[in-house]
This record gives C-alpha cells, sequence and structure tokens, in this order.
C-alpha cells in the first residue's frame, strides 16, 4: 500500500505547470518509544495543565497562548488574531531560482520530502523539469507553504524523481563566530600533521549508511523483549576510563601502529624518503669523483 501524500499541489516553472506529490523522506516509525505508566497499577497516565501559581488544573476552555514579553509577563493571542497572519497556502511550488548545489550551506538543510508526479499526465512536465535540472548540475530554490509557515524548498534530481529539502532561514543558525573566535591556533609540527594524514588514509572509505548501526535502538529492542519474557536484567559494571595521559605524538604514532594500513603505508613513505637521500648521495659522490678526476 503506497504512503499516503503530505502534501499535494503545482510544482510550477514559468509557464509549465506539474501536479507534484510531497512524501516525508524520514521516518522515526521504527523508534523504540515509551509511555509514562503507573508503576502501582500498570495504568498509563495521562498529562494534565497545572496553573505554575495557584496549582489548580487547567481545563481546555481556560487554555490560551502568551507570548512572554519579559519575566512572567506575558501578552495573550487569540486563536483568531493567529489565524489572520497565517499564510493561506494556494498549494504551488513556484520556482525562482536555479543555484549551484554546492553553493547551498548544509546548516541550512532541514526536513527532506520526496516530490513524485502526480498521475500519469504530470510525467512529461516532471521529467522536463527534473532532467534539465540533471543536465545543468543546478538545484531549485522554491517557497512552499506547509501548516501554514512558509518555507523555503531545495529541489533537486534523485533517481527518477525528486528530492526537495526545506531550508532554515537566517536568523535560526547560530554564527559560529562566537564558538570559535576562541580556539587558538597552536604551532603544531609537520611530522604530527603526516603522521595524521597517514591515519586518515588507513581509514580512507565510501559513503555508505547501510554500514550505520543504531547500537542503542538495538539495545533498547533487546531490553524490552528481555523484560517482557520475564528474564533477569542484569546490569554491567561502570567501566574504569584509563587515566594515564600521552602526548599528541605518541598518540598519533600509537593509533599508526594499532592498523596494518598504516604500517604499510609509513614504511612505504619511510622507503621513498630513504630512497631519495641515497638517491641524492650517490649523485653527490659521483660529483665529487668527477670533480677529483678533472
Amino acid at each position: 500500500m503506497a504512503p499516503r501524500a503530505y502534501w499535494k499541489g503545482t510544482l510550477k516553472l514559468s509557464l509549465v505547470n506539474c501536479p507534484v506529490v510531497l512524501y516525508p523522506a524520514t521516518t522515526a516509525a521504527e523508534k523504540t518509544r515509551f509511555h509514562m505508566i503507573n508503576r502501582e497499577t500498570g495504568n498509563r497516565l495521562k498529562q494534565q495543565m497545572i496553573d505554575s501559581e495557584t496549582g489548580d488544573v487547567v481545563e481546555d476552555g481556560e487554555k490560551a497562548r502568551g507570548y512572554e514579553l519579559r519575566k512572567g509577563k506575558y501578552v495573550e493571542i487569540e486563536k483568531e488574531e493567529l489565524e489572520a497572519v497565517q499564510i493561506e497556502s494556494n498549494h504551488t511550488i513556484d520556482i525562482e531560482s536555479f543555484v549551484p548545489r554546492d553553493e547551498i550551506d548544509k546548516r541550512y538543510l532541514n526536513h527532506p520530502y520526496y516530490v513524485a508526479p502526480d498521475g500519469k499526465a504530470a510525467l512529461d512536465a516532471f521529467a522536463v523539469i527534473r532532467d534539465a535540472m540533471k543536465d545543468r548540475e543546478r538545484v531549485a530554490l522554491a517557497k512552499i507553504v506547509l501548516t501554514n509557515r512558509e518555507h523555503i524548498i531545495a529541489i533537486e534530481p534523485l533517481g527518477k524523481g525528486l528530492l526537495g529539502t526545506t531550508l532554515r532561514f537566517p536568523y535560526e543558525l547560530r554564527d559560529e563566530d562566537q564558538f570559535f573566535d576562541d580556539i587558538k591556533s597552536p604551532k603544531i609540527t609537520k611530522d604530527m600533521v603526516e603522521l595524521a594524514g597517514h591515519i586518515l588514509h588507513t581509514k580512507a572509505a565510501h559513503f555508505d549508511p547501510s554500514k550505520f548501526k543504531d547500537e542503542y535502538e538495538t539495545a533498547l529492542k533487546a531490553l524490552v523483549k528481555r523484560k517482557a519474557s520475564g528474564k533477569t536484567i542484569e546490569l554491567p559494571e561502570p567501566e574504569e576510563r584509563p587515566s594515564n595521559v600521552v602526548s599528541l605524538m605518541d598518540a598519533l604514532k600509537q593509533s599508526l601502529k594499532g592498523r596494518g594500513g598504516g604500517r604499510t603505508s609509513a614504511k612505504q613513505h619511510g622507503r621513498r624518503t630513504t630512497g631519495r637521500h641515497r638517491s641524492a648521495k650517490k649523485t653527490h659522490r659521483s660529483a665529487a669523483r668527477h670533480r677529483k678526476a678533472s
């Protein structure tokens, strides 16, 4: 059974209109979730809204939204007032521009969606827009209204379809300077950088998300299964962390020794260096003998 579309509308490129549907590209359905329960009865607990000052339970008809102007001082915003400023969706993704993919800062990427043609009549227009972006290696930027909020969405080819990723607005990003300004620039020797480079070489790989394992999620499922079957849960002893402190250079050398490929790379590097030295010495001796003969 095909998943239900999250959004339906029209992808528009100038005068070209293409009916499309959006599906969330991610899911949390497989995540292990827990509910709060009464330990004595085993029944699930319900949450209630409590007045922070009086401690009284607040019923649904007494609840309202408020924006905090200053500590403890709120301005109440009515539901109708919120609705008046909400952006009504015209169910159109109007492409405004095309930009190089590598110009989009990864920090702006937010939620991904699969974009597919809505019906057979949309196939031609969909393919034209998709393939044009493939040929130009460009990403489309457009506006879309989702849940009464306007978003910028980046659209790019993905297989037979399109991938649409909503982008964060600049005000949602923190300035990196406030976190990086205090980072000093220590003097690092060339040998340290070369050793670290050898370690990087031994760990070189290609991006393969199938190798990502959520070990905590696996452990949670195993815990629930054992507990539900009535088995005793044995708590592991806390591991002692090593307290020995080694120098950065020693740590790099030990890391390299711990990987066979690193030792090979280091030896090859050493042989290349030694070979260059021997070649230089041989040339020097030949020149000296030539001068002496002259």
